[in-house]
């Protein structure tokens, strides 16, 4: 059974506050306590990787743009996610890795996107990655060529939906016998869950943090 997460109110930027927080030092980010994420593989070895939060500045509003996964991959199938993958030697940074593997996944050119920066916090898999999230922005007109080995759908959400803690969800699932708890964000008939929502409620403590807050002037 899922359950509200929060009474807080929606955070609303626009795209050039955003840009304001990210190149700000941050001297207040909050990491919800209720999200732990996956607690990793049983080994315990992770790799690195990234994905892209891909912020896409449409005329009614910022959108999150999401890929659906096919539902024969080994790992996550079915699940929504943001496009990303695993780091690979080339790579100089985690916004390298995001935008390479964006680029794999769904065709969308590096060139299209401006990087603001990465949220604090990363998150371990339990197959055995840890993510860094690299918020970025889109500018349309942009084509998209989804690898469909790889990727079944691609679609957007309003940031405002998102960001808005009303539409935050949380639960729990058995594991190994194990309890775990994961956060839930659900849109219509799509069901955000797992490291994918922490990510987007780990933003919105992010964009609610003091730092944001003045940069708003509602401090």
């Amino acid at each position: 059974m899922l359950h509200p997460v929060s009474t807080e109110s929606p955070v609303r930027l626009d795209l050039d506050s955003l840009r304001r927080l990210f190149g700000a030092p941050s001297r207040d980010t909050y990491v919800p306590a209720a999200y732990s994420g996956d607690a990793g593989p049983p080994g315990g070895d992770v790799r690195p990787a990234a994905v892209l939060m891909p912020l896409v500045d449409r005329s009614q509003g910022l959108t999150v743009l999401f890929t659906r996964r096919t539902a024969h991959l080994r790992s996550h199938a079915g699940q929504i996610s943001f496009p990303g993958g695993r780091s690979e030697p080339q790579d100089a940074s985690p916004a390298e890795t995001a935008l390479r593997e964006t680029r794999e996944e769904i065709g969308l050119e590096p060139s299209r996107v401006e990087v603001l920066g990465f949220l604090p916090s990363q998150y371990t898999t339990r197959s055995g990655f840890i993510v860094t999230p690299v918020v970025g922005v889109v500018r349309p007109p942009f084509e998209l060529h989804p690898e469909r080995s790889e990727v079944d759908e691609v679609f957007e959400v309003p940031l405002a939906f998102l960001m808005d803690p009303a539409n935050h969800r949380q639960g729990s699932i058995v594991v190994e016998g194990e309890t775990r708890q994961f956060h839930a964000i659900p849109f219509g008939d799509y069901y955000i869950w797992g490291v994918t929502a922490g990510i987007l409620i780990h933003f919105y403590w992010f964009l609610n943090s003091t730092d944001a807050r003045r940069l708003r002037g509602t401090a």
